[in-house]
């Protein structure tokens, strides 16, 4: 595609709108962990292609043709990942469930879906059980990228931050395949914390944090690391996180976490995106919507959906066109090289 009509890649979708039947599925298994007798097999849950191309074409398809999107990087729907339901017997299902309706998807429409996956992660479990299902989803499905919960607990924040050993198996994965992680938490179950309002962010500014402390990407200067929801706190606090920094003795951030730590558009005002493409360099900002996701509603301030995040880009007055193409496309090719190369088989 051309910088004057880039192709606009949504590297931010989940399947939020899948048909009833996959949640009906799933109480049933949650009702299995306490009564066995009851535990549904995989085999039980049946959805049709019929069924899953009415779920995108009235959703996530008529969005994206009414908002002018091309593709999106579809995994399955965050809150639903619930890595802290059960043990890793019932997350391994789950997520191979989940993945297998995404691929399914992406081959109903593979001009406009590309899988990403979840990984069957559990509290405690060792992150190397969820090798088997990142490799088939990579060598079977076709795909691009995974989503890496920090936090499997839900809310309790149980296990070592991402500078530590206890990862490593998922980020050798990584770069053997050269795919980046969507650093993604799930539902929270503690109270304090709201899973979209307040969980969700502040895992993004926690991660970020973690790498910023730490050293991680001497010990892997390949990986990509994709914060989602524009951040959270971190561009809003870019003086507190480079001062935090000189404090540590680290590098400058530019040097620091900039060669492996992009960040989404997934933020629902123009003033939020005036504000990332500020603060942020344009070649760590990659385009995102998660429509119908978080925030599915009307902005009474617009009059358009608060998840209609293109028009913010386009409307910012921090992006020459050359720009726009980069964060609508050029980044996300560079970022995730195997969507890159399943489009240049395509010839686009």
């Amino acid at each position: 595609m051309s910088r004057e009509n880039p192709l606009i890649i949504d590297v931010h979708g989940h399947y939020t709108t899948a048909p009833k039947a996959l949640e009906n599925w799933r109480n049933q298994q949650i009702a299995g962990i306490k009564d066995p007798a009851v535990m549904p097999k995989v085999s039980d849950l049946k959805i049709s292609d019929d069924e899953l191309r009415e779920s995108i074409e009235l959703n996530q398809l008529a969005k994206m043709r009414e908002r002018g999107s091309d593709l999106t990087i579809f995994s399955p729907r965050a809150s639903f990942m619930a890595h802290h339901i059960g043990d890793f017997n019932v997350s391994s299902t789950w997520a191979a469930i989940c993945n297998e309706l995404c691929y399914r998807v992406s081959q109903l429409f593979p001009d406009n879906f590309i899988p990403a996956a979840m990984l069957p992660q559990s509290p405690g479990v060792d992150p190397a059980t969820c090798i088997p299902e990142l490799e088939k989803c990579v060598k079977e499905y076709g795909n691009v990228g995974i989503n890496l919960n920090p936090d499997p607990s839900g809310g309790h924040w149980t296990s070592p931050p991402l500078s530590d050993r206890h990862w490593y198996p998922i980020y050798e994965k990584m770069v053997e395949y050269d795919i980046p992680a969507m650093v993604h938490v799930s539902t929270s179950c503690n109270a304090c914390f709201h899973t979209t309002g307040a969980h969700y962010l502040n895992a993004d500014t926690t991660a970020f944090m973690q790498c910023l402390t730490s050293d991680l990407f001497k010990d892997f200067p390949t990986l990509k690391f994709l914060i989602p929801h524009g951040g959270g706190a971190v561009p809003y606090h870019w003086g507190r996180f480079r001062g935090l920094a000189q404090e540590l003795k680290k590098p400058l951030l530019t040097e620091h976490l900039l060669g492996n730590i992009y960040f989404d558009t997934c933020v629902y005002h123009q003033p939020g995106i005036d504000l990332l493409t500020k603060v942020i360099p344009t070649k760590n900002v990659l385009f995102a919507s998660e429509m119908i996701g978080a925030v599915r509603g009307i902005d009474p301030e617009t009059g358009h959906y608060y998840d209609d995040t293109k028009r913010y880009i386009l409307a910012t007055p921090n992006l020459s066109d050359a720009d726009r193409y980069q964060v609508f496309e050029g980044n996300a090719r560079r970022v995730f090289t195997r969507l890159d190369a399943a489009l240049t088989a395509k010839g686009k």
